[in-house]
C-alpha cells in the first residue's frame, strides 16, 4: 500500500444541486435590481490581470460585478470571464470545510474537522520535521494574493522556498531573457505601449483569445490608428485575422525567423544606428553572429517565403521606433525558450523600441511602505544553491526542480504548502513524480477555494474564501500611471471558510509566531498603508481606484544617458552574464524535433471564456464553452478517417489517451498540427461541471524540454494522433 493514497472527496462535498439562479429554473426571478441594491469595490481575481470593479448585490445576493472606469487595467470594461466570476461565489462545488488525510479499517480517507483541529494537524507535522530536518525543509508552492501570507509564515518558520509556476510554466523565459538584455524585466501587467504603435509582431502571442484586458484594448486602438499588425503562428488565431500578415511558421522554428529578421535589419542598414550606438554593447558580435541567418536559409526551416521575411523586416523597420516585438507572456515552448526571448528582446533594441513611445514604457508604482511589523530571520542555509544551483541567473524558486528535490529518503524539502495552483494539470509530465514526491513528503497542505486534482495528495485541505468574501492586499503593479486599487468582501465567507490572511495567522498562533502577524483584523493593515500615501480605507472604499502622480518620466529623454542594470550599464546584445555561466551569449537557433509518422506537432492556447483550468468548473462560464475542441487540418483529417464534430480521443507516442473530445476540421491550423483549448479534462468528480468535458492537454505532454538557462519547462515538443472511438 502507497503510504500516502491519491484520494477523493465526493461523499464530503455536500449535497446542493446546482443552484437555479445561475443555471435556470422553473420559475420566473424577479427583475434584476427591482430589490435593494448596494455596491462594494473589489479587484477581480479570475485571472492575474486584476481589473478594478464594482460589485452589486441585490438582498444581500450576487446581481453583477462591473469594469471601475478609473482602472486603467480595464477602462470601466470586465472581460468575459471577469463579469462571469461572481459565479465562483456561488459555485456549489467549493471546497466547504477543512478536512485531513486519516485511516479508517486500513484504508486511507478525509475526514471533516474544525479549525483548530486542522492547525494542531500542521503544527505538529511541521515541528516533527524541523525535529528531524530542520525548519528549512517546507517548501511553498504559490499562485495568487494570498500566497504572499503563507510566504511570510513559512519565513517567520525557518522555510525561505518559495516557487509560483508562472515562472517556470509559463513567463519566465522572457523574464530572465529581457533582464540579461535591458537589466529588467517586462512586468506585469506588461509594460508594452500598443496604443501608440505604428507597428506590433505578435510571434505566438494569443491576444483576443487570453483577454488580457488593457492590452486587448490598447491592440485594438492601435489597429484603429492603422497600424501594421504581423502574427506568427501555425494557426490562424483571432489575432491573426486582423493582421496584415500571417506567418503560419513550422511549429519550434520561431528563433529561426527572428535571426533572419535581425540579418535583414543589419545588413540592409535598417536598425535604428542612433540608439544602438547610444545605448547598446555587443553589436558588433551580433552582427557578425547573424551573417549565415538569411531569409533563404531560414526558409527551409520556418517554411516561410523569402520575400516574406524581407518585406516583414522592412515593415518593422519603417514603423521605428513606434514598433513592438511583444515578449508574450506564456513562453515556455521548446527548452530553448530564454535564447528565443532574447532574439525578441535584441530585435526591439535594434528597432530602437525600448523606452520609446510604441515600444515600452518605463514603468512606475506607488511607494507604498509595509505594515510595521518583525522582519522573518534569513535562511539557516542558502537553499537556492543547495536545490537550484545549476541555475544561477534565476532569482525566485523554479517549481518543477523543486518537486525533483522533494523525491525520495534523502530530498531536501519534507513539507509542501500549495496555495492556488493544481500542480497536477499545471506543470507538464509531473504525474508520476508527483506520486513519487507524496510517498517522500511527510506534510503537504493544499488551500484552496475549489476542489482539485492536487487536493487528492494533500494531509489537510483548507477552503479558503473567494475573491469577494475577503480584503487582500493593495494592488500595486508597476505600470504607466501608478495605481492603488482596494479589494473588499461583498459577503460573508461561506460555509467554514476563511481568507488567507487569517488561516496564515491562526496557523502563526499555534507555531508560536504570532509577532510576525500583530494584527487583528487585515483592515488595520490596509488602513495604516493607505495613511502613509494620504488614504484611508474608507476613502478607498468609496473609490476603489486611486491613481497617483508619476515621479519619473514615462519614456527615455531625448539625448539623455541611461544607466541600465547590467554589467556593461548598457543594453547587452551580447550578454556577459550569459557568456560568464557558460552559456551562448548571442542567440542560438535549435532545430525543433520532427513527430514521429502519423503523429502531428500539440500545440494549445486560451480561450476568452476561461482561465486556464480555474474556470471550467464555473457554471456561468461553463455555459458559454462546457468543452474544448481539437483542431484538425482538413488533409490531416481526411488521412484519419475523422469527421467534423465526431469524438475521438488523442494518444501521444507513449500511449497516454485523453478522454474524448470532438473534432474540429478547419484551414485555420497547419496539416502538421492540431490545436486545443488548454484547461479541460478534468478527472475529478468534485468538479461536477468540468469533471471529464473535453481533453487535458498536459496530461499528453511526454517530450518536455528544460531550459538549460533558467529551468523552464518546455511544453510544446510533444506530439499527439487521434484515435477514433469506433476504432
Amino acid at each position: 500500500m502507497y503510504r500516502r493514497e491519491f484520494l477523493k472527496l465526493s461523499a464530503l462535498m455536500g449535497s446542493a444541486g446546482l443552484l437555479p439562479g445561475l443555471l435556470g429554473g422553473c420559475s420566473a426571478p424577479p427583475l434584476p435590481g427591482s430589490g435593494e441594491v448596494a455596491t462594494r469595490r473589489t479587484v477581480c481575481n479570475i485571472c492575474f490581470w486584476q481589473c478594478a470593479a464594482t460589485l452589486y448585490t441585490e438582498n444581500g445576493k450576487p446581481w453583477k460585478v462591473v469594469g471601475n472606469p478609473k482602472d486603467p487595467h480595464c477602462n470601466g470594461r470586465l472581460c468575459t470571464r471577469g463579469t462571469g466570476g461572481i459565479a465562483s461565489y456561488s459555485d456549489p462545488d467549493r471546497l466547504r470545510q477543512p478536512v485531513i488525510r486519516v485511516s479508517r479499517n486500513g484504508k486511507q480517507t478525509f475526514q471533516p474537522v474544525t479549525w483548530e483541529e486542522a492547525f494542531d494537524t500542521i503544527a505538529g507535522k511541521m515541528r516533527a520535521i524541523a525535529r528531524e530536518h530542520g525548519r528549512d525543509r517546507i517548501a511553498l508552492f504559490s499562485h495568487g494574493d494570498g500566497g504572499k501570507h503563507f510566504q511570510r509564515l513559512l519565513q517567520a518558520y525557518g522555510s525561505h522556498a518559495y516557487a509560483h509556476p508562472s515562472f517556470a510554466q509559463c513567463r519566465g523565459p522572457r523574464e530572465t531573457a529581457f533582464g540579461l538584455t535591458f537589466g529588467e524585466g517586462v512586468g506585469s501587467p506588461d509594460r508594452t505601449d500598443m496604443a501608440n504603435s505604428r507597428c506590433i509582431v505578435l510571434i505566438g502571442s494569443h491576444i483576443g483569445e487570453n483577454l488580457h484586458n488593457s492590452q486587448v484594448q490598447t491592440l485594438m486602438q492601435a489597429l484603429d490608428q492603422g497600424a501594421t499588425l504581423i502574427t506568427v503562428d501555425p494557426r490562424f488565431s483571432v489575432p491573426a485575422s486582423k493582421s496584415r500578415h500571417w506567418l503560419p511558421i513550422k511549429p519550434g522554428t520561431d528563433t529561426a525567423l527572428l535571426l533572419a529578421w535581425m540579418n535583414v535589419l543589419i545588413n540592409e542598414q535598417l536598425y535604428d544606428r542612433t540608439y544602438v550606438e547610444q545605448h547598446c554593447s555587443g553589436f558588433d558580435e551580433l552582427a557578425r553572429h547573424v551573417q549565415p541567418y538569411n531569409p533563404e536559409w531560414a526558409y527551409l526551416e520556418t517554411g516561410l517565403e523569402p520575400a516574406l521575411i524581407r518585406e516583414t523586416a522592412r515593415a518593422m523597420a519603417q514603423a521605428a521606433p513606434a514598433t513592438l516585438i511583444h515578449p508574450g507572456r506564456h513562453v515556455t515552448w521548446y527548452g530553448d525558450d530564454t535564447q528565443r526571448c532574447r532574439a525578441i528582446a535584441i530585435l526591439n533594441a535594434l528597432l530602437g523600441s525600448w523606452g520609446r513611445p510604441g515600444g515600452f514604457y518605463q514603468q512606475e508604482k506607488v511607494d507604498l511602505p509595509p505594515y510595521p511589523a518583525p522582519e522573518p530571520p534569513g535562511p539557516e542555509r542558502d537553499w537556492k544553491a543547495i536545490v537550484q544551483g545549476d541555475y544561477p541567473l534565476v532569482s525566485t524558486g523554479i517549481s518543477n526542480v523543486l518537486i525533483d528535490h522533494s523525491v525520495g529518503p534523502g530530498a531536501f524539502f519534507k513539507g509542501w504548502f500549495i496555495y492556488a495552483t493544481n500542480l497536477i494539470t499545471t506543470i507538464p509530465g509531473i504525474r508520476s513524480q508527483l506520486k513519487q514526491a507524496a510517498e517522500s513528503l511527510d506534510l503537504i497542505v493544499v488551500v484552496d477555494t475549489m476542489p482539485a486534482e492536487i487536493t487528492g495528495y494533500a494531509d489537510v485541505v483548507l477552503p479558503e474564501c473567494t475573491y469577494l468574501e475577503r480584503y487582500d492586499d493593495l494592488r500595486n503593479k508597476a505600470e504607466r500611471t501608478p495605481t492603488l486599487a482596494l479589494r473588499s468582501p461583498g459577503f460573508s465567507p461561506r460555509f467554514e471558510s476563511k481568507p488567507a490572511w487569517w488561516i496564515a495567522k491562526t496557523l502563526a498562533g499555534h507555531l508560536d509566531l504570532e509577532e510576525y502577524f500583530p494584527w487583528q483584523d487585515y483592515r488595520e493593515v490596509l488602513d495604516w498603508q493607505l495613511r502613509q500615501v494620504g488614504s484611508s480605507l474608507a476613502e478607498m472604499e468609496h473609490v476603489g481606484v486611486k491613481a497617483f502622480p508619476r515621479k519619473t518620466p514615462v519614456y527615455f529623454e531625448p539625448g539623455k544617458t541611461v544607466r541600465f542594470n547590467t554589467p556593461s550599464g548598457r543594453i547587452e546584445l551580447y550578454s556577459q552574464h550569459l557568456a560568464g555561466t557558460g552559456h551562448d551569449p548571442l542567440p542560438k537557433y535549435t532545430p525543433p524535433e520532427r513527430p514521429p509518422d502519423g503523429f502531428f506537432h500539440l500545440n494549445y492556447g486560451r480561450a476568452a471564456a476561461h482561465t486556464f483550468g480555474r474556470t471550467i468548473n464555473n457554471p456561468l462560464l461553463f455555459e458559454l464553452m462546457p468543452e474544448n475542441t481539437v483542431w484538425v487540418h482538413p488533409s490531416a483529417a481526411a488521412i484519419l478517417r475523422v469527421g467534423n464534430g465526431e469524438y475521438v480521443r488523442l494518444k501521444n507516442p507513449e500511449g497516454t489517451h485523453s478522454n474524448r473530445i470532438r473534432v474540429r476540421i478547419t484551414q485555420r491550423i497547419r496539416p502538421d498540427s492540431v490545436f486545443l483549448v488548454h484547461g479541460f479534462g478534468h478527472t475529478d468528480p468534485r468538479q461536477r461541471l468540468a469533471y471529464g468535458a473535453g481533453a487535458d492537454d498536459a496530461g499528453l505532454m511526454h517530450n518536455i524540454k528544460i531550459d538549460p538557462v533558467m529551468g523552464g519547462t518546455g511544453m510544446r515538443a510533444s506530439f499527439v494522433t487521434l484515435v477514433r472511438e469506433d476504432a
